[in-house]
């Protein structure tokens, strides 16, 4: 799309979607990471990541499950939709997901726990390889998976646990596991991600255009429009990254050569507008001009 030629990128760069190619090498971001990987290579079970809306962690998620499903002796599944009515649902969809063999004829919960053990014994002690599941939005899952789990991570040899069980959720599934003392003590690593200080804004700024194919030697983005957008962020990566990409759209419409404070401002404004249904700008018409402007340079 000419867009990006004009911007002198090659795809998108402040996408919210969770791609390992923008993962952001953030200090916070790869000790998260590094964490994860080093208790599922030593198979110590069960971890848990947690976070605020937009910190981060399904782009952590995502870069964990690209070196996982790399790695040929590792088998490594996900779950993005945890929610089950009953125990047998969710044993159910664990056999389907790792192709369980079953035995014929109707099943029971305790046919399919036997059967899912049978096959964890299997794969990670007769084939030494690393069985993983990762369960994203994991705050809203049932109690009697979490005793599911629970009953899963006893299963282990005299060095390891036979599953690797990764937990990602929002702030509220802290409580819920703290609560549980038979299960917060079987948490090996414990993951917190934060919002970014504003040199990191600085740096996902940069880190996600040159992943785009920016190739300039002048930033894109002044130093006083970073710390506004850091500030009206609050350093939350999928906000920054909203943010960014208006300030993007605005800097083509208005024939910019870059984002710049006043810019910024124009950006927060229109939002604060459209958010109280005011439209994204009341000047005489001047968005629906600039909107124009911009299909005509970039050629749509």
């Amino acid at each position: 799309m000419s867009y990006y030629r004009v911007l002198g990128l090659e795809r998108e760069p402040f996408s919210t979607s969770p791609d390992p190619d923008f993962f952001h090498n953030s200090a916070g971001h790869r000790a998260a990471l590094c964490r994860l990987q080093i208790a599922i290579a030593l198979k110590r079970g069960l971890s848990v990541m947690i976070g605020d809306i937009g910190t981060g962690k399904t782009t952590v998620s995502r870069k964990l499950s690209r070196a996982l499903n790399e790695d040929e002796n590792v088998t490594f599944r996900m779950i993005l939709n945890p929610y089950f009515r009953t125990e047998k649902q969710f044993l159910s969809r664990l056999a389907a997901l790792f192709h369980v063999p079953l035995p014929s004829g109707r099943m029971t919960s305790l046919d399919y726990m036997e059967a899912i053990e049978r096959y964890l014994f299997t794969q990670g002690v007769e084939r030494n390889r690393t069985v993983v599941l990762l369960i994203d939005e994991a705050q809203i899952l049932p109690d009697f998976v979490f005793e599911v789990l629970r009953i899963l991570l006893n299963y282990e040899t005299n060095e390891f646990k036979i599953l690797q069980v990764v937990l990602v959720g929002q702030m509220e599934l802290l409580p819920r596991v703290t609560r549980m003392a038979n299960f917060w003590d079987r948490v090996s690593a414990k993951v917190m991600l934060k919002p970014l200080a504003v040199g990191e804004v600085r740096e996902l700024i940069d880190a996600r255009l040159r992943a785009a194919g920016y190739r300039g030697t002048q930033s894109m983005f002044s130093a006083e429009a970073v710390g506004m957008i850091c500030e009206h962020t609050d350093g939350f990566p999928r906000r920054v990254n909203l943010l960014c990409h208006n300030a993007l759209e605005h800097m083509v419409m208005h024939d910019k050569r870059f984002v710049d404070l006043q810019l910024v401002h124009r950006v927060i404004e229109s939002e604060i507008a459209s958010d109280d249904f005011k439209g994204l700008l009341d000047e005489e018409g001047a968005e629906d001009q600039d909107a124009a402007r911009m299909l005509r340079v970039v050629g749509a």
